[in-house]
C-alpha cells in the first residue's frame, strides 16, 4: 500500500492525530458514496474513482445528492463538479474539489482529498482515498428549527455535532447531555407554547407548567404523564422521557462506540421534536388563517333581500 498522505490544515479543520488516520480501513465503497458518506481522516479503498485515458488517470467527478441551504432550495439537490483532475499511478493526487448546486447555482461544497490509483486488474482500476477536510463540515444537515429550539446552547450543540461527525462518542455524548440538561425547562416551555396553540386541555397545560417548575428531571417527567399533545409524541413516547433514558446511561461504563450511538439517539430525538413542534404550529396557523378567511368572506357576503 502506498504511504498514507499526511493531512495538513485544510478548510479550517485541525489535522488529525496519527491514531485517527491509522484507523482500520473500511470495506471498498463507491466514489460518490465516499464523498457523501465517509468522514474525514479515514483511508478507504474506493471503487469507480478513476478512468484511464491518454496514459493518465483522471479522477471522476460524479453528481452528488447533498443538502442545499439556500433560500431557493432548502433541501436535498443535485450538486455537480466541472473540474478535471489527472494523476499517475505512482503519485498521490492532492486536490480541492468544488461542487455547486445545479438548482440554485449558489451553494458550494468543497472537499480536500488525497487519492491514488493503486493498480489495474482486468481493466478495473483500484484506488485509495482519504478526505483531509470538507466544508460545510461532514455530517447530516441540522435543521434550523432544531438550532432555534436549542437557542442559547447552540454552540455546545454544534460542538457535539462536530464530535459526532468525527466519531468521538464520549465527546459528542457529553456535549449533548449538557445541552439537554440545561435546556430541559426551556424545552418544556416550548411544548407548553405548542400545547396552548393546539388548544390543549387547560388541566394538561397546568401539568406541563408544574413540570417546568420542577428541578429534578425524573420528577418533571412524572408530572408530565399524559399531558403532552399527541402531535408531539415520538412513536407514542414522551420525547423528553426518551432523552432522559439516554442521559441516564452511565457514561463511565460505556466505550466510545456505545457513547456515539447514544449521542446519535439524543440528536435524532432533539431534531424530531423540533420538527414536530414546527409542524404542529404550522398546521394550527394554517387552520387559524383558513377559518379567519372564511369568516371574513362570510361577513363580506351581503344577506339576500326579502322577496
Amino acid at each position: 500500500m502506498a504511504d498514507t498522505p499526511q493531512p495538513s490544515l485544510l478548510l479550517g479543520e485541525q489535522s488529525p492525530s496519527s491514531e485517527a488516520v491509522a484507523q482500520a480501513k473500511t470495506q471498498p465503497v463507491g466514489w460518490a458514496t465516499f464523498l457523501m458518506e465517509v468522514p474525514p481522516y479515514r483511508l478507504v479503498d474506493v471503487e469507480g474513482m478513476w478512468w484511464f485515458s491518454d496514459h493518465m488517470f483522471s479522477l471522476k467527478t460524479p453528481d452528488l445528492i447533498l443538502h442545499c441551504p439556500s433560500a431557493i432550495c432548502s433541501g436535498d439537490r443535485v450538486f455537480a463538479c466541472e473540474e478535471d483532475f489527472r494523476a499517475t499511478t505512482k503519485e498521490w493526487l492532492h486536490v480541492f474539489i468544488t461542487y455547486r448546486c445545479r438548482n440554485c447555482g449558489e451553494s458550494l461544497k468543497k472537499y480536500a482529498v488525497g487519492a491514488i490509483a493503486t493498480s489495474i486488474k482486468s481493466g478495473v482500476i483500484a484506488g485509495e482515498a482519504i478526505k483531509l477536510g470538507e466544508y460545510p463540515p461532514f455530517g447530516p444537515h441540522t435543521p434550523s428549527k432544531a438550532i432555534e429550539m436549542i437557542g442559547p446552547d447552540r454552540d455546545e450543540f454544534l460542538k457535539g455535532r462536530r464530535a459526532e461527525n468525527q466519531g468521538l462518542g464520549i465527546g459528542a455524548y457529553s456535549y449533548y447531555r449538557r445541552v439537554v440538561e440545561k435546556q430541559r425547562g426551556r424545552l418544556i416551555q416550548t411544548i407548553i407554547s405548542a400545547a396552548e396553540r393546539l388548544h390543549a386541555d387547560p388541566q394538561r397545560i397546568q401539568q406541563l407548567r408544574e413540570a417546568a417548575a420542577e428541578i429534578q428531571f425524573a420528577k418533571s417527567l412524572e408530572l408530565m404523564k399524559g399531558a403532552i399533545p399527541d402531535a408531539l409524541l415520538i412513536k407514542g413516547q414522551n420525547p423528553l422521557a426518551l432523552l432522559h433514558r439516554a442521559l441516564s446511561e452511565g457514561i463511565h461504563a460505556k466505550n466510545d462506540d456505545e457513547c456515539l450511538d447514544l449521542a446519535k439517539s439524543i440528536r435524532v430525538v432533539l431534531v424530531e421534536l423540533a420538527d414536530r413542534l414546527g409542524q404542529a404550529l404550522k398546521n394550527q396557523n394554517e387552520l387559524d388563517e383558513a377559518v379567519s378567511r372564511l369568516m371574513a368572506a362570510d361577513r363580506a357576503t351581503p344577506e339576500p333581500k326579502p322577496q
